[in-house]
């Protein structure tokens, strides 16, 4: 019996992040960003959800559809970024800032979620922070680089940014745009904000050193390939990325900026994991009631926007 066989007769929805790899992504009913699938899952009419990503993914899937059953193939699939900070930190932090707005990366743990006070992803962080009060301290966490973004493009300096980071974006380097830029004097080249070379591509780009750099999301990354008609694409970001927007626009050559940088968290949900998944039933995600409430309204803060 193939996996969407199996998935019918459980009554389960694949779904697989834009990093996960080509074999577990090409099985899915769904591909996406964390926030685009947990959505999918909600408006869903199956009774189980597989989440073929990261444990925080299949959290915020559960935290918004608590009546379905969320199972995900690898349980000690983590996060560096989402482990950055932990929610006595950030009692800790805002203790520190008591007026402050929260503002969280889907990135974080449910516990994360459910004391801040509005959610964000990589393509809406900029929007979510300029919904709030000008006047008012923010707290951006925990990518320091998405938040560094942020400041950069709201220009506001009452924004306090947590030192986290996605070690897999954080090694893309400033010479590996470079060099690869070198090597292809014409092509685009798209950066996902949470690398850590995000600063330093614009600066090149303005002294014309590396093409013009679009800082995107995966999601606009993915807006982006459809409509190019660049021959060459480079893209900064985990490759698995690479497999999605090489589909959807076949007439363009993508590059990685970095063919290493590869999450081994993604790369832990495997074909096999993912037929037991469906097989048995392992491993179903729960998360307690009340902090879900907490954070589902976190969440829904910034989809109301």
């Amino acid at each position: 019996m193939n996996l969407m066989d199996l998935a019918n007769e459980h009554d389960a929805l694949i779904l697989a992040h834009n990093y996960q790899t080509p074999e577990i992504q090409d099985v899915a009913h769904h591909v996406g960003d964390s926030l685009a699938l947990a959505k999918i899952a909600a408006e869903s009419q199956a009774s189980t959800i597989v989440l073929c990503g990261v444990y925080f993914m299949a959290e915020t899937t559960k935290i918004l559809s608590p009546e379905k059953r969320v199972i995900i193939p690898e349980p000690e699939a983590g996060c560096s970024l989402a482990s950055s900070i932990t929610a006595e930190q950030l009692r800790a932090w805002k203790a520190e800032h008591p007026e402050a707005a929260v503002v969280a990366y889907v990135n974080t743990t449910a516990e994360v979620k459910a004391l801040s006070d509005v959610c964000c992803t990589s393509s809406n962080a900029v929007r979510v922070v300029e919904s709030i009060d000008p006047d008012r301290d923010i707290l951006f966490l925990p990518d320091q680089f998405l938040g560094a973004h942020v400041q950069r493009e709201t220009g506001r300096k009452n924004i306090h940014v947590w030192l986290g980071e996605c070690h897999v974006h954080a090694d893309i380097s400033p010479t590996h745009i470079t060099e690869m830029a070198h090597n292809n004097p014409q092509a685009d080249l798209y950066v996902h904000p949470e690398c850590g070379c995000t600063t330093s591509a614009l600066w090149l780009a303005s002294q014309g050193d590396i093409p013009q750099a679009r800082i995107l999301s995966t999601g606009g990354m993915m807006e982006a390939a459809r409509k190019t008609a660049a021959s060459t694409v480079l893209v900064a970001t985990e490759i698995g990325m690479l497999h999605q927007l090489r589909k959807a626009n076949t007439a363009t050559d993508f590059i990685p900026v970095n063919p290493y940088a590869a999450c081994p968290f993604m790369q832990m949900i495997t074909m096999e994991k993912l037929e037991k998944a469906l097989v048995e039933g392992h491993h179903e995600v729960h998360v307690d009631p009340v902090l879900a409430q907490r954070a589902r309204g976190a969440v829904e803060a910034m989809i109301t926007l």
